[in-house]
């Protein structure tokens, strides 16, 4: 199985991308360590290793599906062309893909997790609060079924609620 991630950041996907990933086991292909690696390899900021990001996740994902495993993909997945990047490669595998968005409903303690998150990912500047806003205007309509969880909701019930909704696709 494919499980994708998606959401704003600092909306929390992350964190239930890792608590999902311990408790199915199930291994998380995350993008923004992806570009970062790209970044301290040399490879300028100007070139599009947001895009490129999404293609080594995909080709690490391919590989790990490939192997029988289940993967989580952890991205912000704003775009239809990213999701559909994922559909793509799940039909490829002959393997379900589930989507999984999570939202944080109140701007104060999204823009203060946001501020305040500090992911040991070397090279990766958090995005500013203004960017963040900006993302989500940019945050196409989802044309496919995926469970919506709100971080503000306690990290356990949303995993409960996550399995459960995986438990529908066979993982």
């Amino acid at each position: 199985m494919l499980i994708v991630m998606a959401g704003l950041p600092g909306a929390g996907k992350s964190t239930v991308a890792e608590r999902l990933g311990r408790t199915l086991p199930a291994p998380v292909v995350s993008v923004d360590p992806i570009e970062a690696a790209m970044w301290r390899a040399g490879v300028a900021r100007d070139q599009p290793t947001g895009l490129a990001a999404y293609v080594v996740a995909e080709a690490v994902a391919d590989g790990m599906l490939a192997l029988g495993q289940d993967v989580i993909i952890d991205a912000v997945n704003a775009v239809e062309p990213a999701r559909r990047q994922w559909r793509s490669l799940a039909e490829r595998r002959g393997v379900p893909v589930a989507f999984i968005e999570v939202v944080c409903s109140d701007p104060r303690v999204h823009r203060q997790r946001l501020e305040h998150r500090s992911r040991d990912v070397e090279g990766f500047d958090e995005p500013s609060w203004q960017a963040v806003q900006q993302r989500q205007t940019e945050f196409e309509p989802w044309t496919e079924y995926r469970l919506v969880l709100d971080s503000i909701a306690d990290l356990d019930s949303n995993l409960a609620e996550a399995l459960e909704f995986l438990s529908k696709y066979g993982s």
